[in-house]
């Protein structure tokens, strides 16, 4: 809607000077104020159709700059929120107050004219979802290809009701993108119920899942109080017999019959389950059935462990900073640059969580503005055993020495399975002699006793 006016509220001049310049250059007369006072006063000098407000400023903050307007009737025209790092308090706190949508630092210039226009349009369609919002501040953070690549499938799979299966990792963040998945589909007004698999047992499963009728009254069970919004089933491995029965044959019939109850009630609900990258194992050994992996995995999503997209450290501790500020009053420190090529070094074998604890602990225990290395080599942990995979082991705490030993352990170890025990072929794949390699497994103290005769 070219002419309209625009206010655009950042402390940062550089922002503030290239919206302006964008949105000059589409036809929008554009106001820019770098705080909250300097915004009040544009705002009682005209009437403007569409405030760009950012949550981070010195004087007074967004949140609190909207709820003043809010609380004062005198929100009259669409806000978009601006921040590098939101969170989903903030995210509700800004709807519950008004605010029409976010939009993420480092400014994407395609979507900010989108995000524009769409909240000028919006004027004349009534009120927007009180969820709008909602999914750019549950996206899982990063901005590597792998993550982008992540979020791009998520987007896909939320156009579709068919089941979900997430796999990976423990403290990958799996419960993150099933919430992103939810945000983002048609069913994001309606309710996000989570079951805890471990929790149902033999005794209660029925209940928990189908709920109960009893003298006229009705407890409402998991899929009941999904109604036509998304239950979430947390590690499926912990699922009991009794549990996969149940679920599996809700997904193949689409009803079920509350415990003590006469008449059908329709599943209405996604389902959504998070599982262990050891599911194969669990199949084989009987404790996880595999018609109902196969049930809930038509479309399916590995969720990588953080090792794999370590470029996204940088901007993980700092989202963590700014969501444990935010959230629990901490006081802020940054990492500084060592600190932080250090982490991008760093096996992360509990992934996101570990992260974030590790933040966390750094925020209540130091003083100094800046988190220094010295003081992350004191947090993290530099125990790893030499039986776990290489790729959670910490070299780089570990002397030279130490270190090379753990990966040639490693290696050869995993290379000798390849061969199927025999040193002969061992010794051509990784191309040592015979007698060489035979006194390097020796002193790394790798089992070679399934060596065959002709080795």
């Amino acid at each position: 809607m070219s002419g309209s006016r625009v206010l655009v509220v950042d402390d940062e001049a550089d922002i503030r000077a290239l919206i302006q310049e964008i949105l000059s250059d589409e036809g929008y007369e554009v106001t820019a104020a770098g705080n909250a006072a300097d915004a009040r006063d544009a705002r009682e000098q005209k009437k403007f159709d569409l405030i760009l407000l950012d949550i981070w400023m010195p004087d007074t903050d967004g949140i609190t700059l909207l709820r003043e307007w809010s609380d004062g009737g005198d929100l009259l025209c669409p806000v978009v929120i601006m921040s590098g790092h939101g969170t989903v308090d903030t995210a509700v706190e800004a709807t519950r107050l008004g605010a029409f949508d976010f939009v993420e630092k480092p400014l994407s210039l395609a979507k900010l004219l989108r995000t524009v226009e769409a909240a000028l349009d919006s004027v004349n369609k009534g009120p927007s979802s009180s969820r709008r919002m909602l999914p750019s501040l549950l996206a899982p953070v990063g901005r590597s290809e792998l993550m982008q690549s992540l979020r791009e499938k998520v987007q896909q799979y939320a156009e579709h009701d068919e089941c979900v299966l997430l796999s990976g990792e423990a403290g990958t963040g799996r419960g993150a993108f099933a919430r992103y998945l939810h945000a983002l589909s048609r069913r994001a007004d309606e309710p996000l119920i989570s079951v805890t698999a471990a929790s149902l047992t033999e005794g209660n499963a029925e209940e928990q899942l189908l709920g109960r009728e009893e003298a006229g009254e009705i407890h409402a069970g998991a899929f009941e109080r999904a109604g036509k919004g998304t239950l979430v089933i947390d590690e499926l491995s912990d699922l009991n017999g009794t549990a996969q029965k149940i679920l599996l044959a809700v997904l193949e019939d689409r009803i079920y019959r509350r415990v003590a109850g006469s008449e059908p009630v329709s599943l209405k609900a996604r389902i959504v389950a998070t599982i262990a990258t050891d599911q194969e194992s669990r199949i084989e050994d009987g404790s996880l059935r595999r018609d109902l992996v196969a049930r809930l995995s038509v479309l399916s999503l590995r969720v990588p462990p953080l090792r794999e997209y370590s470029e996204d450290v940088p901007e993980l501790l700092t989202y963590y900073v700014d969501k444990l500020v935010d959230a629990e009053g901490l006081s802020f420190r940054r990492f500084s640059v060592a600190a932080q090529n250090r982490l991008r070094n760093y096996p992360w074998p509990d992934n996101i969580r570990e992260l974030k604890n590790l933040v966390r602990r750094l925020l209540l225990s130091g003083s100094d503005a800046d988190i220094s290395l010295d003081e992350v080599e004191s947090e993290i942990s530099s125990d790893a055993t030499s039986d776990e995979p290489l790729v959670k082991q910490d070299l780089l705490s570990l002397p030279l020495r130490e270190a090379r030993e753990q990966f040639e352990r490693a290696y050869l170890q995993q290379q000798l399975v390849l061969c199927n025990g025999k040193v002969g072929q061992l010794a051509k794949r990784v191309g040592m002699e015979r007698t060489h390699l035979y006194r390097k497994l020796r002193s790394l103290g790798v089992d070679f006793k399934s060596v065959t005769a002709e080795d």
